[in-house]
């Protein structure tokens, strides 16, 4: 009966497409996702805990925000609050998913949230600007999220596995700023992301005397709530302009 579900999902056309359009920046998502992979380890991590904060934390930037805490020995209530102020973003993600998914059992609205992240969020958007809860909706953003997932997961389990085959002086840091830098340039054809995205980087470098790399969580944090209020901003004039 899965078997048979799952080659029914498949062959779905709106699956299909959700799965192309994401396979468009999966170059970049996957160079991520092994720069990553390879960072946990090097950062102390053992195998095992690398593999299950990649398989449940599923979210790079709070991997990469927390891993320096790590190493640095801080305090663990510290370490979880900066991956929750680099995390608050999928607040709002969920917020704009939840017209496309409320229909769904609570125990599938849990299941596609996990699936939620920054591309194929942005990828859902574009391609179905207005929410109808439709199946066409909900199965194209399943096959954009799990195209994502592929690509994120098996570059980062890689990574961990293989990561003692990467010297450092390699530079496999500068290679994943490469691949970041490669998703945020198609992020900046919104005018408010592109404003946080600018902001966030000013601060960062701005406050970047802070210890901890806090000048990073400050950054996300101020950017976020400037971009959450520019939002509700330009919605308020939207509907005084109707």
């Amino acid at each position: 009966m899965l078997a048979v579900r799952l080659r029914h999902l498949l062959a779905d056309p709106s699956f299909r497409e959700g799965a192309r359009d994401m396979s468009a920046v999966g170059l970049g998502v996957s160079a991520w996702g092994l720069v990553t992979g390879v960072a946990m380890v090097k950062s102390g991590l053992n195998v095992w805990l690398a593999l299950a904060i990649s398989l449940t934390v599923y979210a790079g930037s709070a991997q990469l925000a927390a891993l320096p805490l790590i190493a640095a020995g801080a305090p663990l209530l510290l370490v979880f609050g900066a991956a929750f102020c680099v995390n608050l973003r999928f607040v709002v993600f969920s917020a704009q998913m939840r017209p496309y998914l409320e229909r769904l059992s609570l125990f599938k609205r849990m299941a596609y949230g996990y699936l939620i992240g920054d591309v194929n969020l942005v990828m859902m958007l574009r391609r179905h600007p207005v929410a109808d809860g439709s199946l066409e909706q909900t199965r194209y953003f399943l096959g954009g999220g799990m195209a994502n997932w592929a690509f994120w997961q098996i570059p980062s389990i890689s990574g961990i596995f293989l990561a003692k085959l990467f010297p450092d002086s390699w530079g496999v840091g500068f290679a994943g700023t490469l691949a970041l830098l490669a998703i945020v340039l198609g992020l900046m054809a919104n005018r408010a992301v592109a404003g946080v995205i600018v902001m966030a980087s000013a601060l960062s470098t701005t406050l970047f005397w802070l210890p901890l790399k806090l000048n990073l969580v400050l950054a996300i944090a101020l950017a976020l709530l400037v971009g959450m209020s520019w939002d509700a901003w330009s919605q308020r004039r939207t509907g005084l302009a109707l």
